[in-house]
């Protein structure tokens, strides 16, 4: 009896322990936005396994992974830096970021090639297609270039890009990673203005958690991040099976349209501070000028201590020296 006691311990020894589990939700539907794709990759690669996590990707169908965020049914979210801003402003929302896909914003701005439209000052006279509220860098670009805001016709255009080629607007605001492309599959060539070109402070996605995820529950973020910035260096040497993966999870996208996205959203998540330090880096002089053209622009409710956004935390403990440690 002894012997058969101490054979059944010794076989549970070596049993491996239990996964830590995590709800993440990417914001929007399945496609090729570079935070989704670092969980697809991170997941079909094992990335997470080897983390020691069980990640459920789910996917936002409405906007609510914020509010499920806050309830506690997802531990992890995407969120725009300026969005992240503006839920900090008021009312004052706990939630952080703790990584910067978007080394550039999401936003760009587009008219017809062929409309004769070339520079920001010929927006003047035409009108302006936004979606939900007129975005604070369009305003910040017509400031840089001396255009008269006065002469422009401003109307909420929804999200169909065909309200530029069908001429109900001139220029359109676009999410730059999707909607050109989208607008060159419906035969039309586009003129693209980007508020960065003209020295706008913007940036993209990020990852969210609340601050008492990230309070008590970090080495679970910091492992979450470890693995999904993994996932962005596979996709950074390995675009054709990326976007693989992608459709996995997006089955019946067009793998083309997929394609562009992932290699814009490649493109403009590299910059000089992430040459430096490694994907997903951030820098508290990125968000402070986030932060005060947003209040320049009125596009903040209440001024707050902008370092309670975010947190470079998780970063620092999986970098070393702009190197991914790994495992």
């Amino acid at each position: 009896l002894l012997l058969l006691v101490l054979g059944a311990t010794g076989c549970g020894s070596d049993e491996p322990e239990a996964a830590d589990r995590v709800v993440f939700m990417a914001g929007f539907k399945a496609q090729a936005n570079l935070p989704f794709v670092a969980a697809y990759v991170a997941q079909e690669k094992g990335y997470f396994e080897t983390q020691g996590l069980e990640v459920d990707i789910r996917h936002a169908g409405s906007g609510e992974h914020l509010k499920l965020l806050l309830a506690g049914d997802v531990d992890i979210t995407t969120a725009a830096a300026t969005s992240v801003l503006k839920r900090r402003s008021d009312p004052d929302i706990p939630v952080r970021a703790f990584v910067l896909f978007g080394q550039r914003g999401q936003q760009a701005y587009v008219a017809l090639s062929d409309s004769g439209i070339s520079t920001p000052n010929d927006w003047e006279g035409k009108t302006f297609g936004y979606k939900t509220s007129v975005p604070p860098d369009y305003l910040a670009v017509l400031k840089t270039s001396g255009a008269d805001r006065s002469k422009i016709t401003e109307v909420n255009a929804g999200f169909d890009p065909r309200v530029l080629t069908e001429g109900r607007v001139d220029v359109l605001a676009v999410f730059n990673s999707n909607e050109p492309d989208t607008i060159r599959r419906l035969g039309f060539e586009v003129t693209t203005w980007e508020p960065e070109d003209y020295g706008v402070p913007n940036l993209g996605l990020t990852y969210i958690a609340t601050e008492d995820t990230v309070n008590d529950r970090g080495d679970l973020v910091e492992r979450f991040l470890k693995a999904t910035l993994k996932g962005v260096e596979f996709a950074l040497e390995n675009v054709d099976e990326t976007v693989a993966i992608v459709l996995e999870y997006a089955p019946g996208a067009d793998r083309d349209h997929q394609r562009f996205m992932l290699e814009t959203e490649l493109a403009d998540a590299r910059s000089h501070i992430t040459g430096l330090n490694g994907v997903g880096w951030m820098t508290d002089g990125q968000w402070r000028a986030l932060y005060d053209y947003l209040l320049e622009f009125e596009a903040l409710p209440n001024p707050f201590d902008y370092k309670d956004a975010f947190t470079d935390r998780f970063l620092r403990g999986v970098y070393d020296e702009g190197e991914l440690i790994w495992p």
